[in-house]
């Protein structure tokens, strides 16, 4: 009797700030990997990629393509998000993707965006905490999903912790002045969104990616960032405001102290967090729950 071999698959989600792979086979997870590159440094100002940023992204796409390769990965599917769709000099990335994967690289708009974020996070959740509004903070973006088992309604809007940090925060730390010019800005946003997305009406809040996650581990004041104690831990309202208003008052050198503080965080946690907490003010929500999974999940279930 012949036994049926499930072939592998890979989902690439190239973001502003990182770059991360996942390979599965049959839902089960093979290899979760994350660089940080930056590759959208600039963009909001210039709306140029740095070849610099560029030659940074695709040196770690050559070593996922190495990992891609050693595990005989079948199917591969490369998303890239805001950075790139900002970007008006996008083929001098695109074009060496394409020549690194040989496939062609996905420059997803920011609603494809958002359900794929909505498909990762809420996969594993019971249906009884829908509807679900699913928070993904990414570098350039941060996308507003609504729905329950199917998405309803969703919306991206440029308020990415990268962008934010880029516009808003020239000292360290950031002066009053500064956070406030932010907070507007991230409302202006959410002013938006609330025309389209019924942010009001979750049921369960749930937030993706790594501000999420790294705020979620500050609030369980853990040693080191721990996958595994993070995914699905629950995180009041009043303790992301103490955590986004704490990590406002840090110098880059303490962030970069903190043992859970991925390096490439660093400079762009204190704004990334201060989104979430402005989301927790106006949603009104009293957690949210912090999902390791996310796009990437989303992606790889495309390929299934």
């Amino acid at each position: 009797m012949s036994v049926r071999t499930i072939s592998k698959v890979a989902a690439i989600d190239c973001g502003t700030n990182s770059i991360r792979l996942l390979i599965s086979q049959d839902g089960r997870e093979i290899l979760r990997e994350m660089e940080i590159v930056k590759l959208g440094e600039g963009v909001d100002r210039t709306k140029n990629f740095s070849p610099v940023a560029v030659e940074r992204t695709l040196n770690a796409l050559r070593r996922f393509k190495e990992l891609i390769d050693h595990h005989e990965v079948v199917r591969v599917r490369f998303c890239a998000t805001s950075a790139t769709r900002d970007a008006q000099n996008r083929e001098i990335f695109t074009g060496p993707v394409e020549e690194i994967l040989g496939i062609a690289p996905e420059v997803i708009v920011g609603i494809e965006e958002a359900r794929l974020s909505f498909l990762g996070a809420t996969s594993e959740l019971p249906a009884t905490d829908a509807p679900f509004l699913v928070v993904d903070i990414g570098g350039g973006s941060t996308e507003f999903v609504m729905g329950e088992r199917s998405v309803s309604a969703a919306i991206s809007v440029d308020i990415g912790c990268v962008r934010m940090s880029e516009r808003h925060f020239k000292s360290d730390p950031p002066t009053d002045a500064e956070i406030s010019s932010t907070k507007q800005d991230i409302n202006r946003a959410i002013d938006e969104v609330l025309g389209a997305v019924p942010i009001k009406s979750a049921k369960t809040l749930v937030a993706v990616a790594g501000t999420a996650t790294t705020v979620a581990a500050a609030a369980l004041n853990l040693p080191g960032y721990d996958r595994d104690a993070i995914h699905g831990a629950r995180i009041s309202a009043e303790r992301t405001l103490e955590i986004s208003a704490w990590l406002l008052t840090l110098t880059k050198q303490e962030r970069a102290a903190l043992g859970y503080m991925h390096p490439g965080r660093v400079e762009v946690i204190a704004a990334g967090a201060l989104v979430l907490a402005e989301i927790m003010k106006r949603t009104g929500a009293t957690e949210f729950i912090a999902s390791e999974r996310d796009i990437l999940d989303g992606i790889i279930a495309t390929l299934k």
